[in-house]
């Protein structure tokens, strides 16, 4: 027998020594947490890294095809303006200078019967060309906004809260300011690359905005400020429009900046110069619509030196602005092309991405919204 208040171990009914209760409790209770430990953080870091680049891929897809997109979307724009505007400003060429080749006194009874002949063929061509460049013009200025401004802009974001309003420019307002296509303060101008973004410097007094940023009415000192607007203007590749009378006199009006970095701008004042180049030509149109002879007075003042120096500019002035279109363009499709370009390795590790776009969108090429309301 053993003696009371011993300290053996109570043994079990198979003869082995038991521990225990807690004891017992305390092992199952470790055991458990244990295994229930091991498989909570296998689960976590394989489901956490499971989803983390499930969700890359997913997010390189939808770039990948959003950059195929805005690509194939800007350079249709690109080609359509192009073509629309290079058509249209052929055909207008061709007729004033087959009518200055027929009243060439140079010019043999055959070089005038061809040039007769080829501006009456294709004026219906030129008659068309307008119509459609005149229906189409505002819808082409707004899928240069949509597809080559808005898509080239690497810090725009489409959720952000912005007026509907905030670009005033458009071709009635040209005609409303008297935008001169003549002067060469407002042929384009892409200038400092540094200095692309920057609006021309404004006053916020009426007044001494009126003064300071529109070019005044006498001569002597117009021509000395339009040679300093043209250099800020080549400097911040944008130009002020200011309100102005036939007499080219400024009249009491808001200051509206042309920005010859924006596709939609370049658009606008690209017809409205046309139209001008239109109404220069208009000696040439009447001869080509006709089948009868110009009178004597048409002729006349279709040869003065002036009018002819004037429309000979006007016409190349034209292809200065398309080919600065095409050179805008060509950039932005570039620019789209950085916009979308691929992440470095760095972009895809975990945590690491993430902290990166707390201070930088150098890992994410496509802004997603916080919110419809940005």
């Amino acid at each position: 027998m053993q003696a009371d208040g011993g300290d053996s171990p109570a043994q079990g009914p198979d003869g082995h020594s038991k521990s225990p209760r807690w004891l017992e409790r305390v092992k199952t209770w470790d055991s458990e947490f244990s295994v229930t430990k091991g498989l909570t953080v296998v689960t976590v870091l394989t489901g956490f890294l499971g989803g983390y680049f499930q969700y890359l891929n997913a997010y390189d897809e939808k770039v990948s095809a959003q950059a195929k997109d805005d690509m194939a979307a800007a350079t249709a724009t690109f080609v359509e303006i192009s073509n629309a505007f290079a058509q249209a400003q052929l055909l207008q060429q061709l007729i004033y200078f087959d009518l200055r080749d027929v009243l060439n006194e140079k010019s043999d009874d055959a070089d005038k019967a061809m040039s007769t002949r080829n501006a009456r063929d294709i004026f219906p061509d030129y008659l068309k060309a307008r119509n459609l460049l005149r229906q189409n013009k505002d819808v082409l200025a707004r899928k240069a906004e949509i597809y080559v401004d808005w898509a080239s802009d690497l810090n725009r974001d489409p959720a952000a809260a912005r007026p509907l309003d905030a670009d005033p420019l458009s071709e009635v307002l040209l005609g409303n300011y008297n935008f001169n296509c003549d002067s060469p303060v407002n042929l384009p101008h892409f200038g400092n690359p540094a200095a692309k973004r920057e609006p021309p410097r404004t006053s916020k007094d009426p007044e001494t905005s009126k003064k300071d940023v529109c070019v005044p009415a006498k001569k002597e000192v117009a021509d000395k400020k339009e040679k300093e607007d043209l250099k800020e203007s080549e400097e911040n590749s944008a130009v002020r429009l200011c309100a102005r009378d036939d007499d080219g006199n400024i009249v009491a009006s808001h200051p509206v900046t042309i920005n010859w970095l924006s596709a939609r701008h370049q658009v606008l004042t690209m017809h409205y110069c046309f139209e001008v180049g239109h109404r220069t030509i208009e000696t040439a149109r009447v001869w080509a619509a006709s089948t009868s002879d110009i009178s004597e007075e048409r002729k006349a003042k279709f040869l003065d030196k002036e009018e002819m120096k004037r429309a000979k500019s006007r016409l190349d002035s034209e292809v200065v602005r398309l080919d600065a279109f095409m050179s805008l363009a060509m950039s932005q499709l570039e620019r789209i092309r950085v916009k979308y370009r691929p992440v470095g390795f760095v972009c895809h590790i975990p945590l690491v991405r993430d902290a990166i776009g707390l201070f930088s969108n150098r890992c994410t090429p496509i802004r997603t919204a916080v919110s419809e309301s940005g």
